[in-house]
Order: structure tokens, then sequence, then C-alpha cells
């Protein structure tokens, strides 16, 4: 098969979807991926596997005029290279790859969509129901299968999409990379990123941007550094905020506490060595990073929404809270550095539910899809 892969950007694919892309092409597909080339920021991140990269210039704003050229870009290429399947993903590029496709799918070509996380869901803003729900109900005309990522999305579009819709747990993350380590492992690991064995370090993944909400856990350390003097708090990742975030640290005093890590492609170096987990985001479809931390058994406290609410059974293998709760943040965080015990239960609970959230569990539920 002759095969594309659609992202608005290449670091999505370059995040997600490797694994698929290896498995496709050692089964001797072609495959192609259009999506806009945003590798230089992301600290040596490399799309592999694929035959061609060709480049779109999608905008991430769906209002932004430039995603006219995009579309129309996307669509000569469509039509152009006859594609037996087209697999798209994230809103902008799976909005227009649906659109540009329209023709090719009435000659044949099968287009799947995987919805990492609708813009609509509880608790979301009445704009983003207004904009971005009929629109997707609509486009689910348009492919031959909507793939949603959690139950919540799922439940809603299997009740209101005319098109077909089914469910995979999450991406999928690699076992093999994230797993549990020895004490003496894990402090070899600290060692190598200048921890000591005494610091108490708290992780926190994902873009510094306004969705991910990384100012409330800098407010917490802010809270905690008297109570905990050893904490370490690693942020990882880059973005739109991290000038902001450098401010909100010097202001409170914490140029000790917390650490900008950059865009970071080795966290399995990382994730093993830390203490717990954290996650302070508005918005999860369903996130790897939390995956990540169970499959590495740690603890894990974050806020309340549809990712985090599938991962995280509050009490048994972390804590849910307030994303905008410093305090709750910081009362939590503190409860788990003074009783291993519970922070060890939770990592082990963690570890179970994960099991059905690795590569290997989704692929079998994705790849018949890939075959429709």
């Amino acid at each position: 098969m002759k095969i594309l892969y659609v992202a608005t950007v290449l670091s999505h694919i370059c995040q997600f979807h490797l694994p698929y892309l290896r498995m496709l092409k050692e089964q001797g597909h072609e495959i192609h991926v259009a999506a806009h080339d945003n590798l230089a920021m992301k600290n040596g991140l490399q799309l592999r596997y694929a035959d061609r990269h060709i480049e779109i210039p999608f905008e991430r704003s769906p209002f932004d005029r430039r995603n006219i050229k995009a579309y129309r870009r996307l669509k000569e290429l469509i039509d152009r290279e006859n594609y037996d399947l087209i697999v798209c993903n994230t809103p902008v590029g799976g909005v227009l790859t649906r659109l540009a496709a329209k023709k090719a799918k009435k000659r044949g070509t099968k287009v799947v969509y995987i919805a990492h996380g609708f813009h609509f869901f509880k608790g979301a803003p009445v704009k983003n129901w207004l904009l971005y729900y009929p629109l997707e109900k609509h486009l689910s005309r348009l492919c031959d299968v909507v793939v949603t990522i959690n139950e919540e999305d799922y439940q809603l579009a299997k009740r209101c999409f005319p098109g077909r819709v089914e469910h995979i747990h999450g991406i999928g993350v690699d076992g093999d990379r994230f797993h549990p380590m020895s004490e003496e492992e894990q402090l070899a690991l600290r060692r190598a990123e200048g921890l000591s064995e005494k610091d108490y370090v708290v992780l926190c993944t994902g873009e510094l941007n306004e969705n991910k909400n990384q100012k409330t856990l800098i407010a917490a350390a802010a809270l905690l550094k008297d109570k905990i003097p050893n904490l370490v708090v690693l942020l990882a990742g880059n973005g739109p905020k991290e000038q902001e975030l450098r401010m909100q640290i010097r202001k409170l005093g914490l140029e000790e506490s917390v650490r900008l890590l950059g865009y970071r492609t080795d966290l399995e170096h990382i994730v093993p060595a830390v203490d717990l987990v954290v996650s302070c985001s508005r918005r999860e479809g369903l996130p790897l990073n939390i995956v990540e931390a169970m499959l590495c058994k740690k603890p894990v406290v974050a806020s309340v929404n549809r990712g985090h609410r599938e991962l995280v059974k509050d009490g048994t293998n972390g804590f849910l809270l307030s994303p905008e709760s410093e305090e709750e943040y910081a009362e939590h965080i503190f409860l788990l550095s003074q009783n291993n015990k519970i922070a060890q239960s939770f990592g082990d609970s963690g570890f179970k539910i994960a099991q059905k959230y690795t590569f290997e569990f989704v692929q079998t539920e994705l790849s018949p899809y890939f075959f429709i």
C-alpha cells in the first residue's frame, strides 16, 4: 500500500507515531508524511521510517488564512499521488485532510482520522462546542473511521456522530523504553542529571504553554520550599510560555529548586530517576507522560480532566486535583514526599493499569483500521 500520514506539525508524527510507521514499513508499505517541519525546535527529534516528507505550511490556528495555501498544497498532493490509505491527526491537519481527500475517497482511498482529544468536552468553553462540535460531527462523514483515544470522546462521538467511531487505549507507550528500574539504576540516572540521592524530584513534562499550566506547579513549589528543603522540580519541554515561567521562578526565588530542561528526547533516562510525576494541564486527550510514569512505577499527581481521569484513579495510583489550586498540589506533593508506603502502592497500582496503554496493546487495537 501507499500510505500518507498527516499532522499539523512534524513533531506530532515523531512523538506519537514512529512505532506505527516502523510497523507499516516492515510490512513493506510505502510511507509519506505531510506536515509542517518544526523539528529545529525539538532538540534532535527526527522523522524515521518514512520514504518521503512533504512540507505543508499548516498553521496551528484554524483561523489563520495561511491554511488556505496549506489546503491547496495538500489537495494537490493527494490528487496526484493516489494513496491507498490516509491517516490524519491533529485538529487542523485532520480537518484540512478530510476536506482535501473527498475526491480521493470516492475513487477508493481509505481515510482514518485519529482524534487525540476533541476540543469540546465536559467543562469546555461554550465557544469550543459551537465551533468544533458541529465541524467534527460533519467531517466524520468524510472518513472511513474516527478513532478516539479516550472513553469520554468515544461515548460522545459514538452517540452523536453519523460516521463510524472506534476506541483505542491512547496512542501507545513503548514498554521497553519505560519500565521499572532498580535503586542502583535509578541512582545512576540521577547522577547523570546532576541530582543527588537525597533530592525529592518532581517531573512535569509538556510544551510550555497555557494549557499545560506549569505555573501552578511552580507556585506550589514556592509553598513547599521550606517544607521540602531538598525539593527539585524538573520541567521538560519548550514553548511560548518559557520566558514567563522563568520570570515566575525568579520572582519566587526558586532558581535552585526549579530547573527548565528544555525539550528532551531521552525521557526514558529521566522518568525512572524521579520520585513523582505531576501534571497541571487544563485539557488532555490521553497523555503519554502519565502512562510513562505509571510504567516506571511512579506515583502521579494530576489535574482533573478527561485524559487524566481515564488513567489516574484518585487515591489508587495518584491524586486528581483542581488545575488552578497550588495549595492542593503543595499539600499532596508533601504528603507523598513524607509517605513512601503510599507512594510505592500508587506506583504498583499504576503499573498494572498502564499495561493496556502500551504500544504492544494499542497496536492490536489500531492495526485493523489501517486495513479497512
